[in-house]
């Protein structure tokens, strides 16, 4: 058992005054003004937090072989998760359970980055592959499947982009009238 899950199943007093810097320290990168509600991590040596984050509570970040690049200024709302890999699901002749790590294909885990000033709404989930651009905002409740680009506001499931946060680009916004969603 590592230091990190020795604090992680411990006292509310311990989990509080020591594991915002085993965190820390265990990280792959971690910068300046993180502030780390109660949430898991698993591959943490696989995730990369810049300055200026907030993770809010009950967020979970699986990163066990790509890696979860977090910029600056960024925020995740309660129940946020964010998932770098998947499942083998080619492999006909056994059940899925049996398909050991090891025989993972490369594509079944990529990196997920978040190119920084961004905010992620509660219960978000972010899936292997997706890139968030700079400035993006994603609604509660969606699932990203695909790449964010930067100052949009993304929705729903599968994710779509909603709008534009900036001016100059609000004629490249979508619009969807009640009456059109399928």
């Amino acid at each position: 058992m590592t230091l990190y899950d020795f604090v992680k199943k411990s006292s509310g007093a311990i989990y509080k005054y020591l594991m915002s810097p085993i965190i820390r320290v265990s990280l792959g990168k971690c910068g300046r003004r993180v502030r780390f509600s109660k949430g898991r991590f698993y591959g943490i040596q696989n995730i990369e937090i810049g300055s200026n984050v907030s993770l809010g509570e009950g967020f979970r970040l699986f990163a066990t072989r790509a890696k979860i690049i977090i910029g600056d200024d960024v925020m995740f709302a309660p129940g946020v998760t964010v998932v770098t890999g998947d499942h083998r699901t080619d492999m006909l002749d056994r059940p899925m359970i049996t398909v050991t790590d090891s025989e993972k294909l490369p594509e079944n885990d990529k990196d997920v980055v978040f190119e920084g000033d961004n905010w992620v709404g509660a219960n978000a989930i972010i899936l292997k592959g997706v890139t968030v651009g700079k400035g993006a905002v994603i609604s509660a409740g969606a699932v990203v499947t695909h790449e964010v680009p930067p100052y949009a506001i993304v929705g729903g499931v599968p994710a779509k982009v909603i709008r534009m946060r900036s001016e100059k680009n609000k004629e490249k916004s979508v619009h969807i009238e009640a009456d059109e969603i399928p």
